[in-house]
């Protein structure tokens, strides 16, 4: 797909999520790119407008830069599906499963893809038995929330109420989760493709919010240094998770090794970010693909399910 040939295209971006303003921020930095190629491109905020505009102002296709819920988590690629506009990224069964993090972690263990202990919290949970089965530390995250928002690692057991509690302001369903003790990796995927792995070292081991996007101390190796055969494996462990949850088009695979080189997938992101300080943009700069043709490669795998 050429420039002259994509049409009149939205950029999705804002949202009403908790991760609106790394949204805008995103949305921001592809639309300029879109529109250095010569593409017809304009910003659209879900947040601010209503979804019919794309038809009555004639969009013929869709850029989904929104994270989170209300745009990665299949509520918006279904309204486009009626609306028969292409859009990039997966479809609706694909982030949905992707943005509950338990129901992709059920899939994951059935067919055999390593991801770590977990259990579901409530109010009524007994905490003590979820130290017990997990050990310490452990990893206390709202189910369908990302960009660590509202995370907390719990080195003691006293920690873990209060950690439950902070998980349950963004979400009602709570995961605790098996910490991992070693390297931090994420795989982008370009059309079913892994791109190399990027290791992440940040501030005292705390990949926070501040630390994704705001913090210059966080670290970031590309080629990511690992043992190559290490390498291989884990991306082609990243490409079977997100083929088993029907991703398409591009995401985000995370992963943590063990002391024994083991690797252990996390979770999947159907919508990464696309910020000075984001991953994809990295992995695709390392394999000879720039910002801008990143772009439009994301944009030329766009279509309705």
């Amino acid at each position: 797909m050429t420039s002259r040939y994509a049409g009149k295209v939205a950029v999705l971006l804002g949202g009403k999520s908790s991760e609106r303003e790394i949204s805008l921020m995103s949305g921001k930095a592809v639309l300029e790119a879109l529109r250095r190629q010569g593409v017809d491109a304009y910003a659209f905020d879900t947040g601010e407008r209503d979804l019919s505009d794309l038809v009555t102002e004639r969009f013929e296709r869709a850029f989904v830069m929104l994270h989170g819920r209300y745009g990665e988590d299949g509520t918006v690629q279904g309204a486009l599906d009626l609306m028969g506009i292409p859009y990039t990224g997966s479809g609706v069964m694909a982030c949905a499963l992707a943005m509950d993090k338990w129901r992709t972690k059920l899939i994951w263990k059935a067919v055999g893809i390593p991801t770590p202990r977990f259990e579901i919290l409530t109010a009524e949970s007994d905490l003590a038995a979820c130290v017990e089965a997990l050990g310490l530390p452990l990893i206390i995250k709202p189910a369908r929330e990302g960009s660590t928002i509202g995370l907390t690692k719990v080195t003691d057991a006293g920690q873990l109420q209060h950690a439950y509690l902070e998980a349950s302001k963004h979400d009602s369903l709570v995961l605790a989760e098996q910490f991992v003790n070693g390297p931090e990796l994420t795989a982008a995927i370009l059309d079913d493709q892994s791109l190399p792995l990027v290791r992440i070292v940040a501030p005292e081991n705390n990949y926070d919010y501040h630390a994704k996007y705001f913090s210059d101390e966080t670290q970031y190796f590309c080629p990511s240094g690992i043992d190559a055969n290490l390498e291989r494996r884990i991306t082609d462990l990243c490409a079977e998770a997100y083929r088993a949850i029907g991703c398409r088009g591009w995401g985000r695979v995370d992963v943590m090794v063990d002391a024994d080189g083991e690797p252990w997938v996390l979770e999947v992101n159907t919508v990464p970010g696309m910020t000075a300080h984001s991953l994809v943009p990295m992995a695709a700069k390392a394999a000879g693909i720039s910002f801008d043709a990143l772009v439009m490669k994301i944009l030329e795998g766009s279509r309705v399910e």
